[in-house]
């Protein structure tokens, strides 16, 4: 009696069908959510255009902004609640809206990292494609908090809520992207995040419907049912294969850091040794430790090296960097960590840098310049004023009595005692200089020998 009274008590408090609103009300609502045209759709344009602009400069803001904007979960819903209650021509409307919505929203996306001046993948960008098991649960539990919130009529902050944590836009924007760029393997991942959120909102509804006894249409035969079944849950299980295969590769790499983390840690610790870091090579089962002060001796080395099976790394090779080796590689980890303590800052300082260089090597080329093109002229002037001998072309500047600094290029010629140049060519060369030279102003030296 005690325990019918504990279950009592315990359904009193979890049973939601008090709370439910009037089916057809809720049917009604979510069946006009459905519909992707005219406002909606320009709606959703723009919040995909503003998804964009968020992984492109980063912002998680901006991202959570138009999540809340978005109305792609309308159709989504729509098919869980078509299917919860058997109605095939609401299921129809919304897989034909959900397609034309992750069509245009897709392109549009696309169209945006076409034209975006801004092409460096973002972290926010790279979190959309590499979906796993979490991702699942996620997409699942928003449903169903949605659905329940929907048929209750206690939405409160349950809807937007929902819109940010399954995010359905960010991976078509990275989808998007994917397609932009050529990067194939963003756009899958990206693209099957979307559809894991997709499949597991519309079961999480399914369920809610169901839980919450919703009126069922009855189909034309029991056969068109149990396939309506078998379709489902097919398309759940083949949705939950590839992330369940990515969340076990992601438990296994955290179990083996965690290993080599404890192998380090028991036993290579030692009074007066500290381990500032280290890497594995899976490639060639390499695992390197570099460490400090007082030095690893080559028998605690052996020693460790043979408790390695017992950490799951048999297969690896224990190597030790430490005496001198371990001061240059200390010496380059600081230099790396002092550059990469403030990414913007060291980006713009970098990008500063970068402008100044540049600039100086046009000023260098701007000097320099014209020793080649003496040497190339040269041979011209024999032919054009065969008086000349030699000729020598510098650039100089003169800051003179005011601020500005102006530019000249000096031309120097010799010629011999006999063959001076007359007024009229001097004039004539100065002239001819001054258009090979291309504009800057020119001063002419001439000199006899």
């Amino acid at each position: 009696m005690e325990k019918r009274n504990i279950l009592e008590t315990i359904r009193k408090y979890f049973n939601v069908l008090p709370d439910k609103e009037d089916e057809q009300k809720v049917i009604a609502q979510i069946s006009s959510g459905v519909s992707f045209k005219g406002a909606n759709l320009w709606v959703l344009i723009f919040a995909i255009f503003i998804a964009s602009l968020g992984l492109n400069v980063n912002s998680t803001a901006v991202i959570i902004g138009a999540m809340l904007i978005s109305p792609l979960m309308g159709p989504i819903i729509g098919m869980g609640l078509a299917v919860g209650i058997n109605d095939l021509d609401l299921l129809k409307r919304s897989a034909k809206n959900y397609g034309v919505a992750t069509l245009i929203s897709v392109l549009t996306a696309t169209l945006y990292f076409l034209i975006s001046p801004l092409s460096e993948v973002q972290s926010e960008l790279l979190a959309r494609t590499s979906p796993t098991l979490y991702d699942v649960l996620i997409a699942f539990c928003g449903g169903a908090a949605g659905i329940i919130a929907l048929c209750t009529g206690g939405k409160g902050n349950v809807i937007p809520g929902v819109a940010i944590a399954t995010a359905l836009m960010p991976p078509l924007c990275t989808a998007g992207f994917g397609l932009a760029t050529g990067h194939w393997l963003y756009f899958l991942g990206a693209f099957y995040l979307f559809f894991i959120n997709t499949v597991f909102i519309a079961m999480a509804t399914y369920g809610g419907v169901r839980l919450l006894q919703f009126r069922q249409r009855e189909f034309s035969s029991s056969d068109s049912a149990a396939k309506a079944r078998r379709i489902m849950i097919a398309l759940v299980v083949v949705t939950m294969i590839p992330a369940i295969f990515m969340t076990v590769n992601i438990v296994r790499r955290s179990m083996f850091e965690h290993n080599v983390n404890r192998f380090i840690k028991t036993e290579l610790q030692q009074r007066g040794t500290h381990i500032i870091t280290n890497s594995v090579d899976k490639d060639s089962l390499i695992l390197r430790v570099v460490a400090v002060g007082k030095e690893i001796t080559e028998d605690h080395r052996l020693k460790a090296k043979n408790k390695m099976e017992s950490y799951g790394l048999k297969e690896y090779e224990l190597r030790i960097i430490q005496g001198e080796q371990s001061d240059s590689l200390m010496l380059l980890n600081s230099e790396l960590t002092a550059m990469t303590t403030d990414r913007e800052v060291d980006r713009q300082h970098l990008m500063k840098l970068s402008a100044e260089v540049s600039s100086l090597n046009s000023q260098l080329d701007e000097y320099t310049r014209y020793e080649s093109l003496s040497k190339e002229i040269r041979g011209e002037m024999s032919v054009l004023f065969p008086q000349v001998s030699s000729l020598s072309l510098s650039r100089v500047a003169d800051a003179g009595d005011t601020a500005a600094v102006k530019h000249y290029v000096v031309a120097i010629i010799e010629t011999a005692h006999h063959k001076k140049l007359s007024e009229a060519d001097t004039h004539k060369l100065r002239e001819w200089l001054q258009t090979r030279v291309k504009g800057d102003s020119l001063v002419l030296v001439s000199s006899v020998h």
